[in-house]
C-alpha cells in the first residue's frame, strides 16, 4: 500500500563502526561467508518502503575499512564524530536528502524488513515525530523512525553526552516537544536476544543463520522463531546478558557537552 502522507525520501542509516569495545570490529565479522555489515544491508533491502540504505561511520582511521566497504559494495556512505553519533546521524541525513530516518545499528544482522515497513507505515500516518520498535520484540530488531525536523531539533538542542551518543534520547525524553509512537509485539520476545555485542551473541546468531541462510533471498523473522522453538537450547547461549548495557553505561557516566551544536 502506498505511503499516507509525503514522507520521501525514507533513508536507511546504519551506524557503524570498528571499535566496539565488548567485539572488536563485529561488523565485518564473517557469517556465512558474508561480513556482519552485509547481512544488515541486505536485509534493509527487502524492505519495501526504503528509498535508500546508508551507512554512517566515522571519521578514526579503523573505520577505513567501512568506507572502502560501502564504496566496493555500492553502498552510500557518511563519515562523522566518533562519539557525537547523533552530528554524524545529522550529517548523514542531510547529505542523503532525506525527510524520514530509519535508525538502525549494525549489530542487528537479524534486522526484520517487514516490521520496518510496519514502523515506515505507522509513521507515515501523519501524526508521529517518531516511531519505535519496543522492547517486546527481541533485542536486536531495534529500529526508529523519524522526521528530519525532528532530527534537527536533537542535534541543535542535546546537551547531554548519554543524547548526543545515544541518538534519540533527547526525541523519547521529550513527550511534550514530540509526538511518539510506537509498534509493539502481540507476544511477549523481550527475553530473546539477537542483536551481536560479544562472541556469545555472535554465535547464536551464526546458528541460526547457518540454519536459514539463503543468500540475497530474505528469511524471516517467523522462521526464525520456528527454528529457535525447535532448537530452544540456543537461547541458552547469550540469556545472561542484559538488554541495553551500553545506553545504561552512557547514563551512569553521563556529563553535559558545552559544544553541542
Amino acid at each position: 500500500m502506498p505511503l499516507k502522507t509525503d514522507i520521501t525520501p525514507v533513508v536507511a542509516i546504519i551506524q557503524a563502526r570498528m571499535s566496539s569495545t565488548r567485539l572488536p570490529s563485529k561488523v565485518m565479522k564473517p557469517i556465512c561467508g558474508k561480513p556482519l555489515i552485509w547481512h544488515v544491508v541486505n536485509r534493509l533491502k527487502a524492505a519495501k518502503y526504503l528509498d535508500d540504505v546508508m551507512v554512517a561511520t566515522t571519521t578514526h582511521p579503523s573505520d577505513d575499512v567501512i568506507e572502502e566497504w560501502c564504496s566496493l559494495t555500492g553502498v552510500p556512505s557518511h563519515r562523522g564524530s566518533l562519539d557525537d553519533v547523533l552530528s554524524r546521524y545529522f550529517g548523514a541525513a542531510t547529505k542523503a536528502g532525506a525527510r524520514t530516518i530509519v535508525r538502525i545499528t549494525a549489530d542487528c544482522p537479524l534486522i526484520e524488513p517487514e516490521l520496518v515497513d510496519k514502523a515506515v507505515e505507522k509513521f507515515s500516518e501523519g501524526v508521529y515525530d517518531h516511531v519505535g520498535v519496543d522492547s517486546s520484540f527481541p533485542d536486536g530488531l531495534d529500529c526508529e523512525v523519524f522526521s528530519f525536523d525532528a532530527l534537527k531539533k536533537a542535534h541543535r538542542e542535546a546537551r547531554l553526552a548519554s543524547e548526543r551518543e545515544h541518538v534519540t534520547p533527547y526525541i523519547w525524553k521529550n513527550p511534550v516537544l514530540f509526538r511518539l509512537g510506537a509498534i509493539k509485539s502481540n507476544v511477549d520476545l523481550s527475553q530473546m536476544r539477537w542483536t551481536v555485542d560479544d562472541e556469545k551473541d555472535l554465535k547464536l546468531v551464526t546458528e541460526i543463520y547457518e540454519a536459514l541462510y539463503r543468500g540475497e533471498e530474505v528469511f524471516h523473522m517467523a522462521e526464525i522463531l520456528s527454528f529457535l522453538k525447535k532448537n530452544s537450547r540456543l537461547l541458552e547461549i547469550n540469556s545472561m546478558t542484559a538488554r541495553n548495557e551500553g545506553y545504561a553505561k552512557s547514563l551512569k557516566e553521563d556529563r553535559v557537552v558545552d559544544n553541542a551544536v
